[in-house]
Order: C-alpha cells, then structure tokens, then sequence
C-alpha cells in the first residue's frame, strides 16, 4: 500500500491527499492517454535531494510531445512544483510521480478540447524489489508477452496505455513465483523488464541493449556514465536470450529499481548466483552519488531546500 502523505499538487494548487480526484469519465482512466515519470528523492548530509531532476522533466515534456499533449506548465514550474511537493509533504527521501492526463469532457477515442491535466504525488517508497533483492539479487522470468514495436507504441514515450503489457509480464511472472519480468523485443533479442532497463557484464565489460526498443533510462545514462568513469568498457548492442543465461553478472537498472543485480533467469543461475564485482562496483558508486558523497556527481542532484 502506497503510505499516504499530506498534499497532492493538481494544476498549480496542493490539495489534501484524500481530496485529489478525477471524474469516472476522465479520458485518460478509458482510453490510457497519459504520460508519466517516476523520480526518487534521496536524502543527503545536506538534506533532501530529487536525483536528475531537469532530466526527468525533459522526458516527461518529451513524452508529452510525442503524445501531442500540450502540457499547460513550463518546465521550469514543473521543476519548482516537484520540489515544492518534496517539501510540503516533508519527505527525506521517496518517490515522485508526475502525471499529466487527458481531463473531462469529450469521450471517444478522439479527445477533441478536452482539457490537458497536471497532478504530482510523493510519498515514502523503499527498494522497489526488496531490500534482499538489492543485496543478493532476484530471480526473474523472460515473459511470454513481447515489448511493443517502435511503430506501435513509441517506445521512447512513457504513456500510461503502453504499460498494460508491462503489468500483463510482471503478473504472470509473479503468478509464477518469479520476482520479475523480462521482454525481448519483435526480434527475438532482449529488450527490458517490466519497468527496467538491463545490463549484462561478460569478459570485463558491460554490454545493453541499444535504444532502438527500449525506454531511455535515466537511470541507464546514469550507468553509463559511471562506467566511463571508472574505466569500464560498456557496449551498446543486441543480447540474445541464451548470451543473457551465459552472462557472468546482471542487473535491472531504473528509478524504482535502482541497481537491482540478477541471480537467475528461467531457472538458469546468472554467473556465481550472487551480485558480481562489476555489479557491486556501478551499484557503490551510483548508491554514493545519490546520496550526495560524491562531488563528482553532485549536478545530478536538485537541493529541495527549505
């Protein structure tokens, strides 16, 4: 259960928590025309932090666009609204989810002069795997759904609609005693989890899908640029299903998942079955720049202030 807090920003005004609602016919609840972006906020020796803030709200404005929502806010009102959000509902640390939504009014698939919706929630939210997942790693199923082709769905959008068939993986790998899902693309090659992007570690180098077919992660980004750092060589490229069961080391990356290693793929252990050197490396690394201890990384983070 999502554990409440006090206010909900909708279209400029906080309102009370209990009070944030819509209409039964909002277009977007029938028809999934939305976009969204999940963000987490970390607490530093300097207090609380939003991690990659004006990147998350590039992507949202990106997927509104590709949408053909109009988002009735700029970016940078977007920016202060999340922070203030933060700091309204006095949060250390937690989730941030900004929504923007078709409203009330026309129905049918075509939404006319309905009007274009803004709301942001925050509340407290741990490993989104599980704490033991984060340490030992999580065991998951290649799902028998296919991540959507870039000419149906746009891939590079997070609309609401398109994760029907990411709920539709991560229940039957559930249903199936698995912690969660991975979808391989039309072609066969492996795409992303339910929510993550995916890395594999093989030889000394890390190796990811290219963005063809998958969500552009901020957290992914973020990977790549601390391998670079640390002098690891990651390459951009297809991976089968059977050179991912061959893997030495995975792991999930994404900003509900974090840096979650891999133990097992379709009954299949990944390496020695535990996080791997090159895992615990970019996870130590990525876990310190969040938290604030490293100036290196220090423009990754938005000060929520006071």
């Amino acid at each position: 259960m999502i554990q409440e807090t006090s206010k909900i920003w909708m279209d400029g005004e906080f309102v009370d928590w209990a009070d944030a609602k819509v209409h039964v016919l909002t277009h977007t609840l029938h028809y999934g025309l939305g976009v969204f972006e999940g963000i987490r906020c970390y607490q530093t020796a300097t207090g609380p932090a939003v991690f990659r803030l004006p990147e998350h709200v590039e992507r949202l404005f990106a997927s509104a666009h590709i949408s053909a929502l109009k988002i009735p806010f700029t970016r940078e009102e977007f920016q202060v609204a999340i922070l203030e959000t933060v700091r309204i509902n006095e949060l250390d640390a937690g989730y941030i989810r900004p929504l923007v939504y078709v409203g009330y009014g026309a129905m049918g698939l075509y939404p006319g002069d309905n009007p274009v919706k803004c709301a942001i929630a925050a509340w407290p939210w741990g490993a989104y795997l599980g704490d033991e997942g984060l340490k030992n790693g999580i065991r998951v199923k290649t799902s028998s759904f296919t991540r959507q082709h870039i000419n149906i769905s746009m891939t590079k959008a997070k609309v609401c609609g398109h994760y029907v068939n990411s709920i539709m993986g991560k229940v039957e790998a559930v249903n199936d005693e698995y912690d969660e899902s991975l979808f391989l693309d039309t072609g066969g090659n492996v795409s992303e989890g339910s929510g993550e992007n995916i890395f594999i570690a093989r030889r000394g180098y890390l190796k990811t899908p290219p963005l063809n077919t998958v969500l552009e992660g901020i957290t992914r980004q973020s990977v790549l640029e601390i391998a670079a750092d640390e002098g690891v060589e990651v390459r951009e490229e297809n991976i089968t299903r059977d050179e991912l069961y061959c893997a030495d080391e995975a792991f999930f990356t994404g900003t509900a998942a974090e840096i979650t290693p891999i133990r097992e793929v379709d009954r299949r252990q990944i390496g020695a079955g535990r996080p791997g050197p090159l895992t615990e490396l970019i996870q130590s690394r990525f876990f310190s720049a969040v938290r604030g201890e490293n100036e290196k990384y220090r423009h990754w983070l938005s000060p929520v202030g006071t």
